[in-house]
């Protein structure tokens, strides 16, 4: 219902960045807010990225499981995708299109295998926790759920780089949020459902179901693919993390020192600063172990994107369009910050309050 929210507002808006439709809707305040806290979960996110990208080569160097080296890792694996974007967006979009195909081969190995053992009648799910499913535990689960489908609003932060984005990004929305949806949905559920609850648990599910149903060879590549597709990731919302402030800057919302890009027209500030941030948050919870340190950032990510989705479907009823469909998307939003915890939720809060102070000097600066 989300996916159908943004792209229904792209259709209305199509010059318009996801900060400035929800600034058109209820007022620059607003607007940069919600665009503020978007870039701010940017970076958790690529935090996030990093430390899943670390838990797996854990699985074959468990030395970075150590929460100092692997806070270590983590960063190194910021900054060389952040020199990948610096480089220009040509040399991310050759990146990206390697890591994605490399990327879909533990997809597919998981999905041979799962098709296997059912086939083979191996396949028995797993018992479920003595406390057994509980309507808390769903609502506290659909936070860490979706974080794994954040980004498919992503289409629409580069509708001024589109050609005809009234048309392409709402069916880019649409089709790659359904897409990506039936993806995960099967191989996550699989490997949820027939692995012990203790082996998913795991700083890498995909390497340690391939072990369980093939053998631990095998495993430590998907592990490997993993770590690719993790960078792949990480690529992508680099470049967003360098997007968003770009675009809020040249609107005024953030000072204008961020709107300043090279002979490429890269971002070269704003990546850099997205970067320093995200090392220096990785620093300041580097004695957490990785399953931990993921579980967090996942949340407070969560919880930071939240507020976006919140804003659109806001956003979709001040204007009247796909009132139903905006309901939904805003009960599910709320109820999703809910079962994110207080912690979380409210750091989100208190990290869009944060920004207040840049957009009183950026409103200095246009004045």
């Amino acid at each position: 219902m989300l996916a159908f929210v943004i792209a229904r507002l792209t259709v209305a808006m199509p010059d318009a960045s996801p900060s400035q439709m929800i600034a058109r809707a209820f007022g620059p305040l607003a607007g940069f807010a919600i665009g503020w806290t978007y870039w701010i979960s940017l970076i958790i996110t690529n935090v996030t990225i990093a430390v899943a990208a670390t838990a797996n080569v854990s699985s074959l160097l468990p030395v970075l499981a150590r929460p100092g080296l692997g806070a270590l890792c983590s960063i190194g694996f910021l900054w060389l995708m952040t020199c990948i974007n610096l480089a220009g967006a040509r040399a991310a979009g050759v990146a990206q299109i390697w890591t994605t195909a490399i990327k879909l081969i533990p997809i597919i190995v998981v999905l041979i295998l799962l098709l296997a053992i059912v086939g083979s009648g191996r396949a028995e799910v797993a018992p479920f926790p003595p406390q057994g499913l509980t309507g808390a535990g769903i609502t506290a689960s659909a936070a860490l759920t979706l974080w794994a489908l954040l980004g498919f609003e992503s289409a629409s932060v580069a509708a001024d780089k589109v050609r005809d984005p009234a048309r392409t990004i709402p069916r880019a929305t649409l089709i790659g949020t359904a897409a990506t949806g039936l993806i995960y949905l099967i191989v996550c559920s699989g490997i949820a459902l027939t692995l012990p609850a203790a082996q998913t648990q795991t700083g890498s599910p995909f390497g340690a179901f391939v072990s369980h149903y093939w053998s631990p060879g095998p495993a430590s590549l998907v592990a490997m693919f993993v770590v690719v597709s993790c960078l792949g990731a990480l690529n992508g919302w680099t470049l967003l993390q360098g997007e968003v402030p770009l675009a809020m800057a040249r609107g005024g919302e953030l000072p204008r020192w961020l709107a300043v890009t090279d002979a490429r027209g890269t971002p070269r500030r704003a990546l850099i600063l997205s970067t320093i941030l995200a090392s220096l948050m990785l620093v300041a919870n580097s004695l957490q172990g990785l399953v931990a340190l993921f579980t967090m950032m996942a949340l407070l990510a969560t919880s930071a994107t939240l507020w976006l989705y919140v804003g659109f479907a806001l956003a979709s009823l001040r204007f009247r369009l796909v009132m139903p469909a905006a309901i939904i998307g805003l009960g599910y939003a709320l109820w999703t910050l809910w079962g994110a915890g207080v912690v979380a939720s409210g750091s989100s809060i208190l990290l869009m309050l944060a920004g207040l102070p840049f957009y009183a000097r950026a409103r200095r600066e246009r004045a």
